[in-house]
């Protein structure tokens, strides 16, 4: 079987000939979900925390991943490293982060959290927690532990290099020998 079938629920192997509508296909969707949720974090933001979307997602990252390097941040963060450097940067200047150098790279630096950044991370914490609830409390808890499951596993195969890894796999397997 291949693994370039649409993923749709509506559509069976026999009918794959027939063009996906947009609106079903699985990238669309995501992206309708993410524009829907991210229009309403926009203003939970600086309403639960005083902090800019952009500067909330950077400060939460760094509370849940410290220490980090500004590299690290744009990792976990799905930022560029500009971005992460300006955030980081922005979180210092407010006096909720803490910029040391790195000690086993003279040219790096390592975030952590101050303690007023802790009590901003606590809020934005469970800002976090409530937005999950209103967007996925529709999903039973076994529903929402089946879709977190499956993002896992989305997320590492859509990784750099393991969907690339995996299409070489699929075409060395298939020749003969």
């Amino acid at each position: 079987m291949s693994s370039h079938l649409p993923l749709t629920p509506h559509l069976s192997p026999a009918r794959v000939d027939q063009p996906v509508p947009l609106d079903r296909t699985l990238t669309y969707r995501l992206h309708q979900l993410h524009k829907l949720t991210d229009s309403d974090s926009q203003s939970a933001y600086p309403e639960h925390t005083g902090l800019s979307m952009s500067d909330g997602r950077c400060l939460t990252t760094i509370g849940t991943f410290e220490p980090l390097s500004v590299k690290e941040l744009a990792e976990k963060a799905n930022l560029n490293k500009g971005q992460a450097s300006r955030g980081a940067q922005a979180l210092v200047d407010q006096g909720l982060v803490l910029k040391a150098d790195h000690p086993g790279d003279g040219r790096g630096v390592v975030l952590t959290l101050t303690p007023a950044g802790r009590k901003i991370f606590k809020s934005a914490m469970d800002m976090v927690a409530q937005r999950n609830e209103e967007i996925f409390g529709c999903l039973s808890p076994k529903e929402q532990a089946t879709l977190s499951a499956m993002f896992d596993r989305l997320i590492a195969h859509a990784r750099p290099g393991v969907a690339q890894a995996s299409r070489a796999g699929l075409a060395s397997n298939s020749r003969p020998r």
